[in-house]
């Protein structure tokens, strides 16, 4: 910016203050406010960032100018090498913290490392998630204990915590559920169970948190390849299940994201599949 252009801004700014009434002036204050925070980077802290999914999510949100305080529990060199690589890209911008999501002790320092480190918080999404089969007959009380700790619990009391922080910046919360939260699949009733309840949560956040914080989820489908065939994941099995017959990808996942974070601005409440038309063939 040129110094004239300094003078100008200054000089205009000094014109609308002198001659607008004090509402307007209050008004207009606030805007200024808002630019000047505009100017910095918003932050993310992301739940589950180290690997696969999570570190996806973590290059797309750094990428689109965020900074990013990154949790994970046990991939302690998964995180180092993503911290490198993103600090190599802007150095200050990233944070790591390792935590154990089942113990809330463990869970409450998230929030205030993140506002230590970067002074404000823009975004929230719980990615993290623990996944195994527990079919039925055979479930233990500490397996349901574990599966909802991790997928419905830890983003309750997260954006608890988060929640007058996100409200002073406008932001918003993405979960990450899944496309069977409505729809169990055989030998998985408790994970499907908590995800069902993390949709819920969805829902009940965006009424509490509106209109300051927006609050959705993404609910992937087939995106990284595993052994459970109620899944779809063959290509034989994504050709006859999936409408757009093809494998999704991290990135499909990343982008739903970063669109509910940034750009959906008047979208609150929702559940966005990303399966590729799998949810029609369930």
């Amino acid at each position: 910016m040129t110094a004239t252009m300094d003078q100008h801004i200054t000089l205009t700014h000094t014109r609308r203050s002198h001659h607008q009434p004090p509402a307007a002036k209050k008004r207009y204050a606030a805007q200024m406010t808002t630019l000047t925070d505009s100017q910095q980077h918003p932050v993310a802290l992301i739940t589950g960032a180290a690997r696969r999914v999570g570190a996806c999510l973590a290059r797309r949100l750094h990428a689109a100018g965020f900074d990013v305080a990154l949790h994970y529990r046990n991939s302690a060199s998964d995180m180092a090498a993503l911290i490198d690589e993103l600090e190599a890209q802007r150095a200050g911008s990233t944070l790591a913290i390792q935590a154990d999501l089942s113990q809330l002790d463990q869970l409450s320092s998230l929030l205030p490392a993140t506002l230590a480190r970067f002074g404000r918080l823009d975004a929230l999404v719980n990615n993290a998630s623990s996944f195994y089969p527990t079919p039925l007959g055979s479930i233990e009380a500490e397996q349901f204990d574990d599966l909802m700790a991790s997928n419905a619990r830890a983003p309750l009391f997260l954006a608890q915590a988060a929640a007058p922080h996100l409200r002073a910046a406008r932001g918003a919360i993405v979960n990450l559920v899944d496309i069977y939260a409505d729809r169990p699949i055989p030998r998985y009733l408790p994970y499907c169970m908590a995800k069902a309840a993390l949709v819920a949560l969805t829902y009940g956040l965006a009424r509490e948190l509106g209109p300051q914080v927006r609050v959705n989820a993404v609910a992937p489908g087939n995106i990284i390849w595993s052994d459970n065939a109620e899944k779809a994941d063959s290509m034989e099995m994504i050709e006859q299940r999936t409408a757009l017959k093809r494998q999704g990808s991290p990135d499909d996942l990343a982008g739903a994201v970063l669109y509910l974070l940034r750009d959906a601005t008047y979208v609150t409440g929702q559940v966005l599949r990303v399966d590729g038309g799998r949810w029609l063939n369930i």
